[in-house]
């Protein structure tokens, strides 16, 4: 069931000092994968919550296998208190809907709103930079948080609009509005830990190229260090999200491995395997992509061949294969 918050609008003048209100949750998969579309416009999920967290067996995990989903199966290395995935392992990407995976699976994501797999490595898909399509979310972020919305021409200004997916962007320009979005973006990382995910994976890092110039790139790097942050902060690793712009600033973010699409394609996995020593967890779109690909990484990389929809396994359409 769809919860809704009844709650007064956030006084667009008081980001600084009143901690926003956080959606509710979505009853579908946050969204679709990026690579349907073009090249050009390619994309690169408190003290009381953690003790919450704690009482669900959800504390920060160590490299000697913790508590997290994955403990088993995935694990590579220990990176302060969380752990990276093992590079080269199996992987699936069901952002279209959860189902059993393959027996040679070890690491999966999923939306957020799904759950985990237990004994596998599990990372939570975020929606981080922009907002959910529909008129109802969007409603909602103009009522609760209309200071946080990206617009042309100031305050009253028309919202900027990613037209592929129609999700209007979320304002990262300046540290406050950032820090205003870290509060509601983390309490959906907060659920991911709670719920038992490894990592996750915040998309939009490249919001910033459809922003008509009001964004850049270190706007993105900024909110993304936020989100680094706070997903240590509950035991969890961080994936970059395609973006090629930004890895050689992937150290200084805080981010632990990449979720990509169609690095085979567009000669992009060998960018993020150098930074992510092989931490690269790609999915193809094509067949052929995924062959030559196999050709280059396929001894090095987790590569998965998936439908453009990435349709759970009992929909007509499903494909799934990896090197």
């Amino acid at each position: 069931m769809l919860l809704r918050a009844v709650l007064p609008p956030l006084d667009p003048g008081a980001a600084r000092n009143v901690q926003p209100v956080v959606p509710p949750p979505h009853p579908l998969p946050d969204r679709k994968p990026k690579a349907a579309v073009s090249s050009s416009l390619r994309r690169g999920v408190p003290a009381l919550l953690l003790i919450l967290a704690c009482l669900a067996g959800c504390t920060p995990a160590t490299g000697s296998g913790g508590p997290h989903s994955g403990a088993s199966a995935a694990t590579g290395d220990a990176t302060g208190d969380v752990r990276r995935p093992r590079a080269h392992a199996a992987f699936d990407y069901q952002l279209g809907g959860p189902y059993r995976p393959a027996p040679d699976v070890r690491v999966v994501s999923r939306d957020r709103t799904a759950k985990p797999v237990p004994g596998l490595y599990n990372v939570c898909y975020v929606n981080a930079f922009q907002t959910q399509p529909g008129k109802e979310t969007v409603r909602w972020w103009q009522r609760h948080h209309p200071e946080l919305l990206l617009r042309k021409g100031g305050p009253d200004g028309d919202l900027v609009i990613d037209e592929d997916w129609d999700e209007p962007l979320l304002d990262i320009s300046t540290g406050s509005r950032r820090a205003a979005l870290a509060e509601v973006v983390g309490r959906w990382i907060d659920g991911c830990a709670t719920a038992g995910f490894d990592a996750v994976e915040p998309d939009n890092l490249d919001s910033y190229q459809r922003s008509h110039g009001l964004l850049d790139a270190d706007d993105a790097a900024a909110f993304a260090r936020l989100l680094a942050a706070r997903a240590h902060r509950q035991g969890l690793a961080i994936a970059q999200k395609n973006t090629t712009d930004l890895v050689g600033e992937h150290a200084r973010i805080g981010f632990d491995f990449a979720v990509t699409e169609e690095c085979g394609r567009y000669q992009e996995c060998e960018q993020f395997a150098t930074a992510y020593d092989n931490r690269v967890f790609d999915i193809e779109y094509r067949a052929q992509d995924l062959t030559a690909a196999c050709k280059s990484w396929g001894s090095s990389l987790s590569l998965v061949l998936r439908d453009r929809d990435v349709r759970p396994k009992d929909e007509s359409g499903y494909v799934h294969r990896h090197c």
